[in-house]
């Protein structure tokens, strides 16, 4: 491409940066920030956040998500007048950049470093009671349940904590953040940081977005989610499972589940972008089974079910936590919003207090955490009312909901988006 500056006047309009999306290989991949055409096909390559995140953005507006992002990229358009906006919700952006100066002078997004620091001293606490409960009261019943929910609480703890150093939110610098990341989820959980980063960062920049967030990437497989995609496998007369009773196997499947898709993803990722490094993953597993082995008992009558029993009581804390904020919202194809509409109809909140705090890692406050995700957690509950206000002010529902009913919803939608392919699937 020409270097900056060469194409200094010249107009396109939206449907001449729509086609240079990547589509294809080898195609250009173009995006607009603050009314300016960038072009991003070499730059994609190394944003830190992975070549998929940007290109996500790709013929898109990319305003308030890439941002200071595509310094590196060539500047070919620099008209600020004459490109028409987008969005009929422009004002939402506007108010939002404000919102956005306005919580960096309040001082939310800085850490606290004292509080995470209880956060690490407690997981590890839980971590040593799960095998010195068993140590000290024997083989028992008792004893091994007791060591089972210790275990299973500080693996789930350690969780949430590696997501907030994954989003840079514990430390100020973020290669101290990406260190202590790579100890915990490396060592402590038995799963790469890099894979976990690369996943992650997708589906903040289009979450619920088939084909570009990869939390969807078990549909249709196991799962028909929205009502579109629905109807479309139903269309098509896809039928992979019996999702009309999707609602009912759920809460067994999902969590069964989880655990072979995250290791599958894992070799995919490895072999895909040559990091085997990520291998040494498998080294930290067996640290973890040595670990789990204090917990044996010739009640479970093998050392693997001491290792996966856990392991499947955590994927089930963590689908339901994880879902509960998304699968009951709109779930569809790429509909090319603006970043901020696209993160608030993709998330809803689980009402505050003590104990949904802990259990979900500060997770309930969802609508926060993806319209800042490097703000600290222990800094949601400030902001939230300001968000509210916002979207009061442009007619956006603000949902927020008690923890059952949260779960509750997740069941609904999954009936609902059931009912939906059947319906389809025969008459379609």
């Amino acid at each position: 491409m020409e270097e900056e500056g060469t194409w200094e006047g010249c107009l396109f309009t939206w449907e001449e940066v729509g086609i240079r999306n990547g589509g294809r290989q080898g195609q250009e991949q173009w995006l607009v920030i603050d009314r300016k055409v960038y072009d991003v096909s070499k730059f994609s390559k190394r944003h830190p956040g992975g070549s998929r995140v940007i290109s996500h953005y790709a013929g898109q507006d990319a305003t308030v998500r890439a941002g200071k992002a595509v310094g590196g990229s060539a500047l070919i358009h620099t008209s600020p007048t004459e490109i028409p906006f987008l969005y009929p919700q422009k004002s939402l952006l506007e108010d939002f950049r404000e919102l956005r100066c306005t919580v960096e002078k309040m001082g939310l997004l800085r850490p606290d470093c004292f509080f995470f620091f209880l956060i690490f001293l407690h997981l590890l606490v839980l971590d040593a009671a799960a095998w010195l409960v068993v140590w000290y009261f024997g083989t028992s019943l008792v004893p091994f349940l007791a060591g089972m929910v210790f275990f299973t609480t500080a693996q789930i703890q350690m969780g949430w904590f590696q997501h907030d150093l994954g989003h840079c939110s514990v430390f100020r610098r973020p290669r101290w953040n990406h260190l202590l990341q790579t100890v915990v989820i490396n060592m402590l959980k038995g799963l790469p940081a890099s894979w976990w980063n690369h996943l992650h960062n997708q589906h903040h920049a289009k979450p619920n977005c088939f084909r570009k967030d990869p939390d969807l990437n078990m549909h249709p497989l196991l799962f028909s989610l929205g009502k579109t995609l629905s109807v479309q496998l139903g269309k098509q007369k896809k039928k992979f499972m019996p999702y009309n009773y999707q609602h009912k196997y759920f809460f067994l499947l999902a969590p069964l589940a989880l655990v072979p898709f995250f290791q599958l993803s894992i070799f995919y990722f490895a072999i895909k972008r040559k990091k085997w490094l990520v291998s040494t993953a498998s080294l930290s597993g067996k640290l973890q089974k040595c670990h789990c082995i204090h917990l044996h008992l010739p009640l479970v009558g093998t050392e693997g079910s001491c290792v996966y029993l856990p392991r499947y009581l955590e994927s089930t804390w963590f689908i339901w936590v994880s879902q509960m904020n998304h699968i009951p919202m709109d779930i569809d194809y790429d509909k090319n919003e603006d970043w901020v509409s696209t993160q608030l109809h993709a998330t809803c909140n689980v009402n505050q207090s003590v104990f949904n705090d802990w259990f979900t890692g500060h997770l309930n406050f969802q609508i926060e955490h993806h319209l800042f995700p490097t703000m600290p957690r222990h800094n949601y509950w400030k902001v939230a009312p300001l968000v509210k206000s916002l979207c009061g002010k442009h007619g956006i529902e603000y949902k927020s909901k008690t923890l059952l009913e949260a779960f509750a919803d997740i069941l609904h939608s999954l009936k609902d988006s059931g009912e939906h392919w059947l319906e389809a699937y025969l008459h379609g």
